[in-house]
């Protein structure tokens, strides 16, 4: 089940590197929430899929069993999920912001509505 996972998982990544390199904001965007999907399915997959045994130690054991998934990745991903979720709304509120007063969601375009020649900063005070 892991090679599925870890293939699964360089999918998610090579979308994400294409849609990161994109001249186009939105799609930036849509290539970055791929890449944490990517990431935390790579975490979950590093972490043992497995059904046989819970990650529960017994009583009167000191570890886990052998065959027994581990619960700390899965605990590092409910919490990369809501930081990744933030992240997102951050910026595209921040994408959406910076459409309203360029009116292009093109990088190129973006970088354009910078001035020439922009006004030096003041020598003193």
């Amino acid at each position: 089940m892991e090679p599925i996972f870890a293939g699964l998982t360089g999918l998610f990544a090579a979308t994400a590197f294409y849609l990161v390199m994109s001249r186009h904001v939105i799609r930036i965007l849509l290539g970055m929430v791929i890449l944490g999907n990517a990431v935390n399915l790579g975490l979950f997959t590093a972490g043992r899929l497995t059904r046989e045994a819970p990650p529960i130690i017994m009583e009167g054991e000191k570890a886990l069993a052998a065959g027994a998934a581990n619960p700390l990745p899965q605990a590092l991903i409910l919490t990369a999920i809501v930081i990744s979720f933030s992240f997102f709304a951050f910026l595209l509120v921040l994408t959406y912001r910076a459409y309203q007063d360029l009116e292009t969601d093109d990088t190129d375009g973006m970088r354009l509505a910078e001035p020439e020649d922009p006004p030096h900063p003041p020598l003193g005070y």
